[in-house]
């Protein structure tokens, strides 16, 4: 394992503000949307004002749609509550450099209310309480997440500009696993690369993918939370680098018809000595804990689908012959499955193949122990593995749509069992303020149609 120290010290951040080499401190969490949000600091106010006494921000952050637009529907803010505030205060454990802005650090905060207690429809906190579930049954939990993206030559404001439409991709074909289809790209991978290495993250590659312009670029596991708070802190550090490049790049799932951006999450469970326990002597090499783990997982896929595709585009994903799953399955080394069984002894590990790039890492972590937690504590009994295409077998399928995923969310005994009807509640009603927004949109596919022809 990696290093989890923390890439800066409070102290060695200090002398580095009186040295002059740190002169801002940016300050942030991830929202619903899985988007950092948060403050620039001068440094020196930062060490003196907010280190130690955190700062506020707006509580309708965490009640907002994805163009930052005031939305009803929310218990915790709302006009008529007055938009009030909630406090940030800082991880000092996550506090690191950025190296792709000069003179920058960062550190993560939590989010509480005035009286000190946490938000809990934060998602971090979230992810936090299953955490604390988890331990409580002796075990920890480690994950690795892989995001795909597409690059293109085109600056974001020029994309913006014409409307996403008609842009160039930074490869002209499928580059999948291709020398020399990186090679093309990598004065933009390396710079990512190193500087993510920079920031105190374990860089392990960067591979070409299907949809031309389409890239990965993978980082060692890690703890949960460190995960996610690195995940999050990477997609931001990625537009950024790409942006002074004078290039763009998207996470979002399905950008056209071809492939699209998966986020495939890999979780492996381990006891407080430090050993990983889903190896075992039982059928298929798994331990007890393993298989009820595993069971937990296809018991709650499509409840729990809404925290690993939380957008209207997301479900785009969801072809067959597409390597987004769309069974119900598990198999070993088979991807054809939502989830697929890797390793051997103390790499053993399962994969989720559900979410794409635009998942909130948080949430999709918190469900996996939550529906994990839930196979443990009934002792559920694995099915047989796929062992073929599951895509073609008759196995049960993932919710096809956002109003499917949320109907089943909001009627999920388990999601209310382990998140609350707070948190069940909030992220329900961000799944039908999106839905009611697309059934608003009238979109290009409608006037390509209709304009002429109907």
């Amino acid at each position: 394992m990696a290093d989890r120290t923390p890439h800066l010290g409070v102290d060695e951040l200090k002398a580095l503000v009186t040295a002059g080499e740190i002169d801002t401190v940016v300050l942030a969490f991830t929202d619903m949307q899985g988007r950092l949000q948060g403050k620039r600091f001068a440094a020196r106010f930062f060490l003196d004002e907010v280190l130690d006494h955190g700062t506020e921000g707006c509580n309708y952050l965490l009640a907002v749609d994805t163009e930052m637009n005031t939305v009803d529907g929310y218990a915790m803010s709302s006009w008529d509550r007055g938009y009030g505030d909630f406090a940030m205060y800082p991880d000092v454990s996550t506090l690191r450099r950025i190296p792709w802005h000069p003179g920058t650090a960062l550190l993560t905060a939590d989010l509480a209310w005035s009286d000190g207690s946490p938000v809990a429809e934060s998602p971090r906190q979230i992810l936090r309480r299953q955490l604390d579930r988890l331990a409580a049954h002796g075990l920890t939990a480690k994950a690795g997440t892989e995001l795909e993206f597409i690059v293109f030559k085109d600056t974001y404001e020029q994309a913006w500009d014409a409307g996403y439409r008609g842009l160039t991709p930074a490869n002209q074909y499928n580059v999948d696993y291709s020398v020399l289809g990186t090679g093309r790209m990598e004065p933009l991978l390396r710079r990512i690369r190193n500087e993510m290495a920079a920031a105190g993250m374990v860089v392990e590659s960067a591979k070409g993918e299907c949809n031309p312009g389409q890239h990965e670029i993978a980082f060692r596991y890690d703890e949960a939370l460190t995960t996610c708070d690195q995940h999050a802190l990477y997609k931001t550090g990625a537009k950024e680098i790409a942006a002074q490049e004078g290039l763009s790049l998207t996470f979002m799932a399905k950008y056209n018809e071809r492939e699209g951006n998966s986020c495939h999450v890999h979780l492996s469970l381990w006891d407080t000595d430090g050993r990983s326990v889903m190896s075992g002597d039982g059928e298929d090499g798994m331990s007890e804990t393993m298989r009820y783990f595993l069971a937990g997982q296809l018991a709650a896929l499509r409840e729990f689908t809404l925290l690993y595709a939380p957008n209207i585009n997301s479900y785009k994903r969801f072809q067959p012959g597409s390597f987004a799953p769309t069974a119900v399955a598990w198999g070993h080394d088979n991807r054809t499955c939502a989830l697929r069984v890797v390793g051997h002894g103390q790499s053993l590990r399962f994969e989720n193949r559900l979410p794409g790039g635009d998942v909130n890492p948080y949430l999709a972590l918190a469900g996996l122990i939550a529906a994990g937690l839930h196979g443990i504590d009934q002792k559920l009994e694995l099915p047989e593995a796929c062992a073929g295409n599951a895509y073609a077998a008759g196995y049960a399928r993932v919710p096809g749509t956002l109003r499917d995923a949320a109907d089943l969310w909001e009627h999920s005994d388990i999601a209310r069992s382990a998140f609350g009807d707070e948190v069940v509640d909030h992220y329900l009603n961000m799944a039908r303020v999106e839905v009611a927004a697309y059934d608003a949109a009238v979109t290009d596919w409608e006037l390509r149609r209709s304009f002429e022809r109907l």
